[in-house]
């Protein structure tokens, strides 16, 4: 219940999502049972909430009311951080709309042009643009608000294009996202020299793109083996397969363990911020794994001063940043001194993966290159995320999710025909990608395992995403139809929709798939006279008269409470919900019954809840836990008992700044 605008009622993606996320899941947690089989002996059942899945996909807002003592509400586009920074990115331009967050940096790079074109003054260059974000942010006063500034931009790009601003962008290196339709994703020119396509055949013939492999890995491929099959085309092979009863090709190589957990003894190496690295690398620490994470007071993770926080501001006080580090240690690292690049070495040696979410090239210039890494560890697993991959004529934009989720295509498909796109709640392609990084790491381990042979991965957050709307990509080019902002509703099933409930701001979804679902909506009504009308027999009739089922549907809802009526209509088979918060998450019978949340003591915030992972394997329990480590909690006892570092080595590090 957090996406929308605050005068209409909720809003979802227009295009289905919900099975896809849960379906990628699926695959990771898949991965992670099979290497739990191979420290327990034993087959392992894996019970998979789509509904958890989903929770995941609220980033800061899941455990929101436990921490802050409030929800986040619908605020269009607003992207919503908790504190001072919350920011609309959403702009128009010539044709179209575009993402770009209106900063100093951002008004520094474009100054000239809108100087030029006379949208501000010649005293707009007596301002420090670099710094002006973060005086702000002290308290300092500054001359320009942030009204006036997203102003200036909001003035500027009506008079470009999106391909001129994207070019602006990146000529001047800063991040003019443009939202992106499915047409324009299929002649975007980073996708064709990443060769991120792969042609498959409809069952017509045709010859369609869809997204081909979302990763490059050094020591093998992804490969698309067959097409999708057929209804029941390899029903004889199949059964004659089962009917051979062939022993397992390969004997199963087994590594038991005392406490069950599929990753202990890993050694993860986390360079990552943000959201979508650490959440990758949270996914290791909640199986097991020993993951170190590495910040410094000049580079801290972002999240640590962003919302919601418990208590007053710090350092370790964002649960933001909690949510997604909970279960790791955290060391202080100053990569700006030759002592402390050093250290990171050792780390790197100490490593079994490395997991880094830093600009391509970064990691390079400090002469940790993945062919640099290998030298120092042949065995390391090096996963590098990034916004578009490491390479290609766009590899150097720098980001967050909500401009891939811009460029991706899915702000174009969420927010009303009507309006502007509002896009998904926060960076939504940072909660995609983590699926497919975990996955990827975990299948990696697996394959060094049997062949010995560590990799580099390179994952494009950007083509990671691509993969939860290729049907709609494949419908571009089959019928022409390009995917689009429908509220709620669907282009082909209705009534799909949000109506509201008793009380304030209360609301339930009702999503009627079928015409079965209709006929059992009809009788949960009592058959009502309106109901009965020929027009509304078909789906086509549905969606043409979408307002008048719309209206009548709303007169039943709004006398009944959300659950009240979710489950009455589910008890005729009705598709229903409750629209939720994270306030009525805390106490939903399903989350406490699955033991959704993991309560830890915090030491400057006290018990609070982490979300656990979406999956459950019976007899198993998964972390986090610990509680999100404090910052730089974990420098000593890392540097002296994992690296070996000898009281006068540590004493010397923390000398020559290495440890800030």
């Amino acid at each position: 219940s957090k996406k929308g605008s605050s005068n209409r009622w909720d809003l979802r993606v227009s295009v289905p999502q919900v099975w896809r996320h849960a379906g990628t899941e699926a695959a990771t947690a898949a991965l992670v049972a099979h290497a739990r089989m191979k420290v327990t002996g034993e087959a392992q059942l894996v019970d998979l909430s789509a509904q958890c899945a989903m929770t995941w996909t609220t980033m800061n807002a899941m455990n929101a009311f436990a921490i802050q003592g409030f929800d986040f509400e619908r605020l269009g586009s607003m992207v919503q951080l908790g504190t001072s920074m919350s920011t609309d990115p959403v702009f128009a331009c010539a044709d179209g709309y575009l993402v770009a967050v209106p900063g100093g940096p951002e008004i520094h790079a474009l100054l000239g042009y809108l100087i030029s074109e006379e949208i501000v003054d010649d005293s707009w260059l007596e301002e420090d643009w670099e710094t002006i974000d973060k005086r702000r942010s002290a308290g300092e006063l500054v001359s320009y608000s942030r009204d006036q500034m997203r102003e200036a931009l909001s003035r500027y790009f009506p008079n470009h294009t999106k391909a001129e601003l994207f070019q602006i962008g990146l000529d001047s290196d800063i991040t003019l996202a443009p939202i992106m339709t499915t047409a324009d994703l299929l002649d975007f020119e980073q996708l064709k020299v990443r060769n991120a396509w792969t042609l498959v055949e409809a069952p017509n013939g045709q010859q369609l793109k869809a997204p081909g492999e979302f990763a490059k890995l050094s020591g093998s491929s992804i490969e698309i083996r067959r097409r999708a099959p057929r209804l029941n085309e390899h029903n004889s092979e199949i059964r004659t397969e089962l009917q051979l009863q062939q022993p397992i090709s390969a004997p199963v190589n087994l590594s038991k363990n005392s406490s069950g957990r599929p990753f202990e003894g890993l050694k993860v190496l986390d360079l990552t911020w943000v959201i979508a690295g650490p959440v990758s690398s949270r996914y290791f620490s909640d199986h097991g794994a020993h993951v170190i994470k590495v910040e410094s007071q000049f580079r801290p993770d972002g999240l640590r001063l962003i919302g919601p926080q418990k208590g007053e501001p710090g350092w370790n006080t964002s649960h933001f940043y909690g949510q997604f580090n909970a279960g790791k240690e955290a060391i202080r690292l100053n990569l700006k001194t030759p002592e402390g690049v050093e250290i990171l070495k050792k780390l790197v040696k100490w490593a079994d993966v490395l997991i880094e979410n830093w600009a391509p090239g970064a990691l390079a210039r400090l002469g940790l290159s993945y062919d640099e890494c290998r030298s120092l560890n042949p065995g390391l697993i090096m996963m590098s995320t990034s916004l578009m991959g490491q390479n290609g004529p766009t590899s150097a934009i720098a980001g967050f999710g909500y401009h891939a989720g811009g460029m991706a295509g899915f702000y174009e498909v969420t927010g009303w025909p009507d309006t502007a796109p509002q896009g998904p709640w926060m960076a939504y392609t940072d909660v995609i990608a983590p699926r497919f990084v975990a996955g990827l790491v975990a299948a990696s381990l697996d394959y060094k395992e049997r062949t010995g042979i560590g990799q580099h991965i390179d994952a494009s957050q950007f083509e990671m995403a691509l993969q939860f709307l290729a049907p709609e990509l494949m419908d571009t080019q089959a019928t022409g139809y390009i995917a689009r902002r429908l509220g709620n509703r669907a282009t082909d099933m209705a009534p799909q929709g949000i109506y509201p409930c008793e009380g304030s701001d209360e609301w339930i979804a009702i999503a009627c798939e079928t015409d079965e679902h209709w006929n059992k909506l009809r009788s949960a009504l009592g058959e009502p006279p309106w109901a009965t009308n020929a027009k509304f027999q078909d789906v086509g009739g549905r969606l043409s008269n979408h307002d008048e089922i719309d209206s009548h549907l709303s007169e039943w809802t709004i006398k009944r409470t959300p659950k009240d009526a979710m489950d009455y209509l589910t008890s005729y088979g009705v598709p229903a919900g409750a629209v939720q918060r994270s306030k009525d998450l805390s106490d939903d019978p399903q989350y406490v019954h699955r033991q959704f949340n993991k309560f830890h003591d915090h030491p400057e915030m006290g018990e609070i809840p982490y979300a656990g992972i979406q999956y459950r394997i019976p007899g198993y329990i998964s972390g986090p836990y610990r509680h999100a480590p404090l910052f730089g909690e974990h420098t000593e006892t890392v540097l002296k008992d994992q690296l070996g570092l000898s009281k006068e080595e540590f004493e010397q590090a923390e000398e020559a700044g290495a440890l800030q």
